[in-house]
Parts: C-alpha cells; structure tokens; sequence
C-alpha cells in the first residue's frame, strides 16, 4: 500500500499508483510552465501560490476519474492543468475580496503586492486556462464555462445575501453548489471524459464531485473555526473577521433565532460587531469553537460526503473507485 496525494491517499495497487503519480508529476511540470511569461515579474506572481504548494485535490480527482478509460489519453493532463489553474486564479481573487492576509502558509499575493496586482494575476491564470482548453475541444470549452458561470454566480450571490423568505442555510449551500462544487466536478468529468469513458460513468462521476466538492468547503468552514493557522494554512477565523457568515455561523442564528437563548443571542451579537478588534475576534472564535452549531456544521458535512459516497455505487468495483471513497472519508476526517 503506498500514499499519493493529498490527505495521505493509500493506493493499493501498484499500477495505479504509478498512474497517478506519473499524472500528477506532468500536472506540476505542466502548471510551471504554463504560468510562465516574458515578464519576469509576472511569471513571479503567478507561480506564487503555485510554488507554495497545495493538494492539488482536483488534479488528482482528475487523475482517479480518467481510471475508468484510458488514463495516458492525450487530454487528461491538460485538462487537470486547467481546473487547477482555474482554482488557483479564484484563489488570488477570493484573497482579495476577503482581504486575506496568508494562503497556505505564506503571504497572499494582495499583502505583498496590493490588490492590483492580486486581481490582473489572477486574471493572468484565467487566460492561460483558457489557452491550454481551446486545445480540448469545443465541448471542453463549453462545459469550463458553464462551470466558471457557476462558480461567478455562486459568488455573486454569496455577496449579495438571501432574497427575503429564503432560508440562509438552504441559500449559502446553493452557493457553494456553485462557488465549489461545480469546478471538483468538472474535475471528475473532465477526467472520465478525456479518457473515453462512458458517458454513464461521466455522468455519475460528475455527480459525486458536485457533492464531494460541498463537503470539502463545508470540512473548510468548520477548520476556519476549528483549527489553528499551521493547520489549515492561513488565519483562523479570517471569514469573521470579515463578516462572512460560513456554515457555523449560520447554524448558530438558526438555533439563536429558533430557541432564543440568551448565550445564543449574545454570541449572535458579538459576530455582528466590529471583529477587527483582536481581543473581540479572538473571544468570538473561542466561543463559536465550543458551540453546539460547530458540530451541527460538522453534520452537514458529513451528510455531503456520503451523498458523494452514495453516488459512487453504480460503479464497478475497482481500486480507483476505492480511492474515491478513500476521499470521501478524508474530506470528513478534515471535520473531525
């Protein structure tokens, strides 16, 4: 049994292994140099966040998917390029908008190099995504952008807030429908889809990383609370500071608003304050840590993977579709 990938995948079989190692290794090459330009300076800021890793937990879904046809078809690596590169690129936006002061493990590019910067080179990586997908095909173009639609929507709508009588909770996981889940499914579909797999194994593949994709920002929610900066990569509790109500918050209001609590209504309180304050910040983590919507949020999570798991049954039984529910069960570890 070996490990691959993020999270400590164990793989056990041999040819498999090679596989996605092999995979993952021309994904790297392949992401070094397609974020190369003339200008110096740009090369530097788009290979930022590149050279300072990742899980490259697309990739390798990517990578698992393509198992199910031919994994060394022409496609797969490239289109693993791609979802990556279109990862990394939300990534310096989503630093901006939250103000964001470090991503796994280092300065966001916004901190050392301002805004400007952050956004153009994010949108850099887009048009390099964007180059490497016309080579795919117009059906590879096609799906991309609708995933990309997806995901500007589900950010969009993060932004602007439930419409009145919308519940928040249904409302926020419709955004990370979007926000998340649509590029991990891409990255499934892609992978079976380059390979030459049926199309009912494309369509079922795509449906578990719509899910798994949930349970993945859903496991992050929880660790933004839950973990501390070594663990995660950047600053616990950065979607408070800046007043982006993720998963335990909005369990928290529900039980606020539901049994009334005076503790409930006060923590409620304190979120709604001004949480730049350190001392304030610092005593709104501590408290949400210990509340009860912080295991609810746990729940949700869970219940996610296994509809990620659940989708995979009509599979054949394989070591590339145990490795995919090997996924599922460390997306929940996460939450543990």
């Amino acid at each position: 049994m070996t490990v691959v990938g993020p999270f400590g995948l164990s793989v056990r079989d041999q040819a498999l292994e090679a596989d996605i190692q092999a995979g993952l290794t021309a994904v790297e090459e392949g992401l070094l140099e397609v974020t190369k330009s003339e200008v110096p300076f740009i090369t530097e800021a788009a290979q930022h966040l590149l050279r300072a890793g990742g899980k490259r937990f697309r990739p390798l879904l990517v990578m698992l998917a393509a198992q199910f046809g031919d994994p060394y078809a022409p496609g797969v690596v490239p289109s693993a390029v791609v979802v990556e590169l279109t990862h990394l690129a939300t990534l310096y936006h989503d630093d901006v908008m939250d103000e964001a002061d470090a991503r796994r493990g280092v300065p966001s590019a916004n901190t050392r190099w301002g805004n400007s910067v952050a956004v153009l080179t994010g949108d850099f990586l887009f048009a390099r995504a964007s180059h490497t997908l016309a080579d795919l095909g117009p059906e590879a173009v096609r799906i991309q952008a609708e995933a990309f639609e997806r995901l500007v929507t589900g950010q969009i709508l993060e932004t602007a807030g439930p419409r009145d009588g919308r519940d928040p909770v249904e409302h926020y996981l419709d955004v990370l429908s979007g926000k998340t889940g649509s590029l991990v499914a891409v990255a499934c579909r892609f992978g079976a889809m380059m390979s030459g797999a049926d199309e009912t194994v494309v369509d079922v593949l795509t449906q578990y990383g719509e899910r798994l994709g949930v349970a993945f920002q859903l496991a992050d929610d929880v660790l933004d609370i839950a973990s501390d900066s070594h663990e995660s990569g950047k600053t616990p509790g950065t979607d408070l500071r800046e007043g982006i109500a993720t998963l335990p918050v909005l369990r928290l209001r529900e039980r606020a608003e539901r049994l009334g609590l005076a503790e409930d209504v006060a923590l409620c309180e304190l979120l709604d304050s001004d949480l730049t304050d350190d001392d304030r910040h610092a005593e709104a983590l501590a408290l949400l840590r210990a509340h009860p919507a912080l295991e609810q949020a746990r729940r949700d999570t869970v219940r996610y993977a296994e509809e990620a798991r659940a989708a995979l049954v009509p599979l054949p039984e394989c070591d590339a579709k145990a490795a995919l529910t090997e996924l599922v069960d460390a997306v929940v570890h996460r939450a543990g």
